[in-house]
């Protein structure tokens, strides 16, 4: 049976798998100390972990982490995106209808993780028109076009669903990401993505 193994903090003194009461408060006021990115990192963390757990992850690919933990604390700072326009499937015109009705641009869809999860990314250009896309109780889905599955946001407890829900701002590029169970998405799939009544069609996943 593998050990446990603890990342950049002294393991916990264990007793019939109950960690001491010292550890477990330590542990809180570590995690409170934090920076929002390193409290989302822990958070992220926690959603690779459970896919550990079900199977979907193997456990000793440590890209897994580091990639979805950059992504995760990138999203975080939202970050302006400096690399060249990525080709999303979407025509002229419905990038048009896109900004007109919805505020915003889709800027990429990409897999990452080694292909565990699907980040979706936008840039917002008009706060009051995207403002429904940020609205934390609306749960966006992702449909696999071939197939009609439909693959959702993970939750972690620390951090709660992994994608955007603060107050947009114009000009920022916000993201949310997507469970990508049993790699059933593939670089050239496409793929809508629906939050509430917004609907991105025929998205090309890079």
């Amino acid at each position: 049976m593998a050990g446990r193994s603890f990342v950049g903090a002294r393991p916990p003194s264990f007793s019939n798998d109950r960690p001491h009461k010292d550890d477990t408060v330590n542990a809180k006021k570590h995690y409170a100390s934090q920076s929002t990115p390193g409290r989302i990192a822990v958070g992220v963390a926690a959603a690779v972990v459970v896919l550990l757990t079900a199977g979907a992850v193997a456990a000793d690919d440590l890209a897994t982490l580091a990639d979805v933990t950059r992504a995760r604390v990138d999203g975080a700072q939202t970050v302006a995106q400096t690399d060249e326009a990525i080709d999303t499937g979407l025509s002229q015109e419905d990038s048009a209808w896109m900004a007109e009705t919805w505020g915003i641009e889709v800027t990429s869809i990409r897999l990452t993780a080694n292909d565990h999860m699907i980040d979706f990314r936008y840039r917002v250009l008009d706060s009051a028109k995207a403002s429904d896309l940020f609205v934390r109780q609306t749960k966006p889905a992702l449909i696999h076009q071939e197939t009609g599955r439909v693959l959702a946001v993970p939750e972690t407890a620390k951090v709660g669903p992994l994608r955007n829900s603060n107050q947009p701002q114009e000009g920022k590029i916000y993201w949310m990401f997507f469970g990508n169970a049993g790699n059933l998405v593939h670089t050239g799939d496409q793929v809508t993505v629906k939050i509430g009544d917004f609907t991105a069609e025929n998205l090309v996943v890079e």
